[in-house]
């Protein structure tokens, strides 16, 4: 097993019957954070009107896996 951190994107709009998501996984919690952060500040960019029809909520989420195929492992090896 190995650690990975999911980066969990959760938003809502008008008149839609759920809510969605969309996520991504990162093998460090500092690489999930700075891509929490780089999506909240392109959200809080975003004009007034986008974000008064769109709300979301992001997460960095530990979980463990089974080895992934093509990720790089948090050591670099």
């Amino acid at each position: 097993m190995i650690k990975i951190f999911l980066l969990l994107m959760i938003y809502s709009t008008p008149n839609m019957p759920s809510v969605k998501y969309n996520a991504w996984i990162y093998p460090t919690e500092q690489e999930c954070l700075v891509a929490k952060k780089d999506y909240e500040e392109v959200y809080e960019a975003k004009p007034q009107e986008y974000r008064d029809k769109l709300i979301t909520k992001a997460f960095c989420l530990p979980f463990d896996s089974f080895p992934i195929t093509g990720m790089r492992s948090p050591t670099g090896a």
